[in-house]
């Protein structure tokens, strides 16, 4: 049989190499977060860690010792084959993972309030309303109180509060920025929302973190936190350029679905009520809860339709009900119309 020790010094390389692989990807972005929601959820992340580890681990160390402790061979070990019950490990077993769950789920009830990427950030800062669109295979980021759009470049002032309103005009994606925090969906006609902030300068990876096709590997973009003043110089830059997003151009940009990462293209101005024109263009006969109300196209032909049937029935009555069915197809004709109209 290998003594503990000796066992615990073959096994140090191993583990050492196996720890040293695990941190080789600490750089990674959650864990290296650059802004406040970021850097929220990497504590909340360390702490129900932490907690948990608390049962996980003495129960892993006991498992070991009583392995070896009880071995076969061990003859100095106690035997009692009849042992069935012992009220203080009972205590023991049950109390402490309650309390853990306990304040995990206290923890988790907080942060999830805390951390709603719908909630919107306070700061003394001016926010920047940007709407992201997923397409195939790329990222459109719409500025509409500066009427400029970009595609894979996002691009914004440090401390200042990123509202995001996400979009998709395909297939479902997930839109990501790593370093900064909240992974949300993107649906086709349907709006989703977060909020971020970055707390320092930099260049932040951002992408697509759901598959969407087979262009998905190239649909990423550049997110980057600048100071004020490079900011309005980059809004300048943009609006020197000579390209208008409007429904022709983005319907051509949707056309195109790239197989290679798509570059980065400026549009100096854009169409007024874009965004919500994509959401349109996608909820046909549905409405989703919290969208805005749009009418329906068919609506007005259904009327007519309705209208010209009642129209037929009347002419088919009898002379003597003629003056009863010409009253009930006005007034069928006339409710049809107010369908129509919407309300």
């Amino acid at each position: 049989m290998i003594p503990l020790k000796s066992l615990g010094r073959s096994l140090r390389p191993g583990l050492l190499l196996a720890l040293s692989a695990l941190l080789a990807g600490c750089d990674a972005a959650i864990l290296n977060p650059k802004g406040q929601i970021g850097h929220d959820e990497k504590t909340l992340l360390i702490t129900a860690t932490v907690l948990m580890l608390l049962v996980v681990v003495p129960v892993i160390v006991m498992t070991l010792v009583f392995a070896w402790k009880y071995r076969a061979s061990n003859t100095k070990a106690r035997y009692e084959p009849k042992w069935s019950h012992s009220t203080a490990i009972e205590v023991v077993v049950w109390s402490i993972p309650c309390m853990i769950v306990l304040v995990l789920a206290v923890l988790t009830w907080r942060s999830s309030h805390a951390l709603d990427p719908y909630r919107p950030i306070e700061s003394e800062h001016a926010p920047v309303v940007v709407e992201a669109i997923s397409m195939d295979w790329k990222w459109l980021f719409v500025y509409p109180e500066e009427n400029v759009a970009v595609v894979n470049e996002l691009t914004f002032p440090v401390d200042a509060p990123l509202n995001l309103k996400i979009t998709s005009d395909t297939v479902m994606s997930a839109f990501f920025i790593p370093r900064l925090g909240s992974m949300v969906y993107s649906m086709a006609g349907m709006e989703t929302k977060l909020h971020l902030v970055a707390n320092e300068a930099g260049d932040f990876e951002g992408m697509a973190s759901h598959y969407s096709g087979a262009g998905f590997n190239k649909m990423h973009f550049t997110a980057h936190a600048v100071s004020e003043e490079q900011y309005r110089a980059w809004l300048d830059k943009v609006r020197a350029g000579d390209k208008v997003l409007d429904k022709v151009a983005f319907t051509d940009l949707g056309a195109e679905k790239n197989h290679d990462w798509y570059p980065v293209t400026y549009y100096g101005r854009t169409e007024a009520g874009l965004f919500d024109w994509i959401l349109a263009r996608h909820m046909g006969e549905n409405h989703h809860f919290g969208m805005k109300k749009h009418d329906h196209a068919a609506a007005p032909q259904d009327a007519a339709a309705h209208e010209g049937h009642e129209g037929h029935d009347a002419g088919d009555s009898q002379p003597d009900a003629a003056g009863d069915a010409g009253h009930n197809a006005d007034e069928h004709a006339a409710h049809a119309g107010h369908g129509a109209s919407g309300e």
